[in-house]
């Protein structure tokens, strides 16, 4: 292992966006347990740093590999497609009324049911294009097409945290 491993690399997983959930929390354990600072306590102060480095490294390729938008951000990155939602928010003009859609629906909604019908409806769409998007990456490798599909589903992530803030707001339980 290197510290400079891509992510894939390191947790020993193929370059794809599909992933065995439980698989990759058994592998985050094993590389854990290698290189737990505790484990290097007898060999002094320079071993658990650098054994603290790789703990860090560990969590942040775990954070990044467990969380299917990062990862398929991430493997658009490692294919030299860079997702540059910061600075790309250009969208199909049919998903930019989608949106604006929504936003009405959510607007309109007066009760904790409304709004969530609404989560609902939502969450089918963004598993819908969550699935393409693997399709994209893994299947058809266009990348390009893949960058496009992320900025698209951070546009839906934010918009599910503004029904999360809504729901809090009409103080209701999930």
């Amino acid at each position: 292992m290197k510290l400079s491993d891509d992510d894939f690399t390191l947790f020993g997983l193929p370059r794809q966006h599909q992933l065995d959930r439980a698989e990759l929390d058994a592998r985050r354990r094993d590389l854990q347990a290698q290189v737990h600072p505790d484990r290097f306590a007898a060999e002094g102060a320079a071993a658990q740093r650098i054994a603290m480095q790789w703990a860090v490294r560990v969590n942040e390729a775990y954070q990044r590999l467990k969380d299917p938008l990062g990862r398929a951000a991430y493997l658009c990155e490692l294919r030299g497609v860079a997702v540059d939602a910061e600075r790309n928010t250009a969208m199909p003009a049919a998903f930019l009324m989608q949106q604006m859609n929504w936003r009405e629906a959510l607007e309109e909604a007066n009760t904790a049911a409304e709004v969530q019908a609404l989560d609902e409806q939502i969450a089918a769409e963004e598993s819908q294009l969550l699935a393409t998007l693997t399709d994209q990456l893994d299947q058809q490798q266009d990348t390009a097409a893949a960058a496009a599909q992320v900025r698209a589903l951070m546009f839906v992530a934010r918009f599910r945290q503004d029904i999360e803030r809504r729901l809090d707001l009409l103080d209701v339980d999930r």
